[in-house]
């Protein structure tokens, strides 16, 4: 495959326009499919369809073009499918975006073509669902079928899991390596190609298509896991007394055997909360129980709720009536960024509702979801503060000092990256996860 052609992207969201601007930059002529027509609009129009100034740059900068007709990617060489792959209600895998994706560009598939899954599957659903779908053209071959045939007699087709740190300026979609599978060595070269061609980073080749599908999940299972761990030694350190924050930190002398992780309000976004359900599920179907994953899902599923005790208990602590107001931080399910998907701040603001609290809320990532136009308006006037995403702008604001003139008596701090310290000293009741500090 040469270094540039053309590219159609499916699923312009968090993961897919990172990689359709980055081809971009690199010569590739590139689409941008969506169902969306607003995303697809803003794109044409060179607007950010949520707020990222870096990648709003690029957009400027290295233009795409937008399609909800899926008739665009009948002429690309390189089709990249990137569309959400969510949970139930239940905590069942939700393949039905991926396959409705599947099935619309369906017709317009072509020989020659390589059709790359990128979002996030369990083992076996390239053969169990992506597959079956290709099978209804019979007049379309691809090399799972026919991998005795030449690359441009059939679609190649590969799995290669996404991986983006939304937020994250040194791991981004260019430099992070990758690995990717497929059902012909052929088939896997040339999307392998593709990604060398854009990447700044190594591509793996994995032995099968599986192996591909399963690497995801293993990543995102190990960090649910540990996270699940440090969650539960913070709420057993909160019983004893300890600051977990400040034992991490001695653990992490050691330089073999232990990776720190950190406790919080709860684990979100669209990776790690939920690719645990996907492996649960699969090995489900063929007779396997993985407790470990489910009681680690349990434990994370835990801290919104934990985290609200802990605001009732400093409140009844600092001798506040439940009618005092509160300002909850954030919406976002990390820092920076816009991404409210499966977000435990979300949980929190409902759990304050379903627990009878008068509350404002402030995300400046997520301003249609705010109740309030500013961080000072959210603060003001409020008995208890809730950091539930530590956007820069929150840690820059919630200094002691600022906490101290709007009246503040109680923080809660759900991502422990205040001054505990020094909110103390203020004479300010300080909850954070697997800590405290009450005034002296």
């Amino acid at each position: 495959m040469s270094d540039s052609g053309k590219l159609t992207v499916v699923g312009i969201g968090y993961v897919g326009l990172p990689l359709a601007l980055l081809a971009a930059e690199k010569g590739w002529s590139v689409t941008g499919l969506d169902v969306d027509q607003e995303k697809v609009d803003a794109i044409n129009e060179n607007r950010m369809p949520y707020k990222d100034e870096d990648l709003s740059r690029q957009l400027k900068k290295f233009t795409i073009k937008a399609d909800s007709d899926a008739s665009c990617v009948a002429d690309s060489n390189v089709i990249i499918v990137a569309v959400p792959t969510p949970v139930t209600n239940q905590h069942l895998p939700d393949l039905a975006p991926l396959t409705n994706a599947i099935s619309s560009l369906l017709p317009h598939l072509s020989a020659g073509q390589v059709l790359v899954i990128e979002s996030t599957i369990n083992p076996g659903v390239m053969s169990e669902a992506v597959l079956p779908i290709l099978r209804q053209r019979h007049d379309l071959k691809t090399d799972a079928d026919f991998p005795q045939l030449d690359s441009s007699e059939v679609v190649s087709l590969a799995h290669c899991p996404e991986r983006i740190n939304p937020g994250d300026p040194k791991w981004t979609v260019r430099n992070i390596p990758r690995v990717i599978g497929g059902y012909t060595s052929a088939g896997v070269e040339r999307a392998r190609a593709f990604y060398l061609s854009i990447l700044d980073a190594p591509v793996k080749a994995m032995a099968t298509v599986t192996e591909a599908e399963a690497v995801k999940i293993l990543e995102n299972t190990f960090r649910d896991i540990n996270i699940a761990y440090i969650n539960e030694m913070a709420k057993s350190f909160e019983k004893l007394g300890i600051d977990i924050k400040s034992v991490i930190e001695g653990a992490s002398t050691k330089p073999f055997a232990f990776m720190p992780h950190y406790p919080g309000n709860g684990v979100g976004g669209h990776c790690i909360s939920v690719d645990p359900y996907y492996m649960i599920e699969k090995a489900r179907q063929v007779g396997f129980d993985h407790k470990f994953l489910k009681l680690a899902r349990s434990i994370n599923d835990s801290m919104p709720a934990h985290t609200v005790a802990l605001l009732s208990e400093g409140m009844q602590t600092a001798g506040l009536s439940m009618d005092s107001p509160v300002a909850l931080l954030g919406l976002a399910y990390k820092k920076n960024i816009g991404d409210l998907r499966e977000s435990p701040a979300v949980e929190i603001m409902h759990l304050l509702e379903k627990d009878g609290f008068k509350y404002n809320v402030f995300d400046p990532y997520a301003l249609k979801q705010s109740t309030v136009s500013s961080l000072k308006d959210a603060v003001n006037g409020v008995s208890a503060v809730m950091l539930a995403t530590d956007h820069q702008e929150f840690i820059d604001y919630l200094t002691p000092e600022n906490l101290r003139k709007a009246g503040v008596k109680v923080v809660v701090d759900g991502k422990n990256s205040l001054d505990a310290e020094g909110i103390s000293s203020a004479g300010i009741f300080y909850y954070g996860i697997g800590r405290r500090r009450i005034p002296s």
